[in-house]
């Protein structure tokens, strides 16, 4: 099992930075792909990028391609989420999730492929 736990979000201007963290508990975190997925209020969650057990892969989907940048740590069990020109339409609660993948490089972006959720950080863009 994996226990995930999210922080950096908060209220930022439209065009601003933030970089999310998502701490890993286990000593197996290098063997699961992650995902940061965002839920707006009143819409469904949304896959906003993921990358592979090596960080080899990543993926993001195409309204964040150009700003968002995922990347991992296995050494510190961290996964981040550096978000850069934020707009008002990244308001969301922001949720990092697990699925054991070891050796395999495929992104999945659905969020019933996650087996792992942490307990989401809310990010508001102000216009």
């Amino acid at each position: 099992q994996v226990q995930l736990v999210e922080s950096g979000g908060g209220l930022v201007q439209a065009g601003g930075s933030l970089l999310l963290s998502c701490a890993a508990s286990g000593r197996t975190f290098s063997r699961y792909a992650m995902g940061w997925f965002r839920q707006a209020a009143g819409k469904e969650r949304e896959f906003v990028a993921g990358i592979s057990w090596s960080g080899g892969s990543t993926n993001s989907t195409d309204s964040v391609k150009a700003r968002f940048t995922i990347s991992r740590d296995n050494a510190k069990n961290t996964v981040y989420l550096q978000m850069n020109s934020l707009k008002p339409e990244d308001t969301a609660v922001y949720y990092c999730a697990a699925r054991e993948a070891y050796r395999y490089n495929y992104i999945h972006t659905a969020p019933n492929m996650y087996s792992y959720w942490g307990q989401g950080t809310q990010v508001t863009v102000s216009s």
